[in-house]
């Protein structure tokens, strides 16, 4: 920062008056009292309070779930098998929250469809996680599309069916009638009236009659985010 002040009329020809001497005196005190307050310390900031997490209302229930009916937390899921980031959360979260929450009764899960318009084959690709889950493959469905997100395109999609060993007539049939993309259409619909718009997305809470109360958690966070709510949530539930 540079500093200007206003400097006396004096040369070396001319004596230094006290006057002068003074006014020079009075201009390095100032220098030194900008200096100094430039120095010091800021005092230390208040930190903020966190945000208190946006609590939801939805239906509860959908056709492909996992873990107990009886659990006492329910985590919903808004996806899109194009989106990278639905696919970071497949790779990097949801075996470790599989395994130690909803295959141990803690933790029921619910997948639901949110194909976003700007991925050409992410509506299809949920039609046939569903036209899979007709022949009780709809979970290795939901695996085989997140591996291959890369190749989303029917031909590849019908691949992945043949090599989960479907009635490839029947699955093929499902396909090509678009028999659930009002479905899809109706879960997407059902997600923007709650203002989930993005994916992933995930309600975590608890049911109170046939609907959940929890939660909204926004985009692919690690398991450790996922573990600190479930946990937190899991105590409030037992002491009820």
């Amino acid at each position: 920062m540079l500093l200007a002040f206003a400097t006396p009329a004096f040369s070396a020809d001319k004596p230094l008056t006290e006057d002068t001497g003074r006014q020079i005196l009075k201009e390095l005190r100032e220098i030194r009292q900008v200096l100094e307050k430039q120095q010091r310390p800021s005092p230390p900031q208040q930190p903020a309070a966190p945000a208190k997490p946006e609590i939801v209302t939805l239906k509860d229930g959908g056709p492909h779930v996992l873990g107990r009916s009886d659990a006492p937390l329910t985590l919903i899921e808004y996806t899109d098998y194009q989106c990278p980031y639905c696919k970071r959360f497949y790779e990097s979260t949801f075996a470790d929250l599989k395994k130690n929450y909803f295959d141990t009764g803690k933790v029921k899960f619910i997948s639901r469809n949110l194909p976003l318009a700007f991925h050409p084959h992410a509506q299809k690709a949920a039609q046939a996680a569903l036209c899979a889950g007709e022949q009780g493959k709809y979970w290795e469905m939901r695996d085989a599309l997140f591996r291959n997100q890369n190749k989303l395109d029917v031909e590849a999609v019908i691949g992945y069916a043949n090599g989960l060993s479907l009635k490839a007539d029947a699955f093929k049939g499902c396909l090509d009638s678009g028999k659930f993309a009002k479905e899809i259409g109706d879960e997407a619909a059902y997600a923007g009236t709650l203002g989930i718009t993005g994916t992933p997305t995930f309600v975590l809470g608890t049911a109170k009659g046939d609907a959940i109360v929890g939660r909204k958690i926004v985009g692919a966070q690690p398991y450790a985010a996922f573990e600190m709510q479930i946990n937190e949530l899991l105590k409030d539930a037992a002491k009820q």
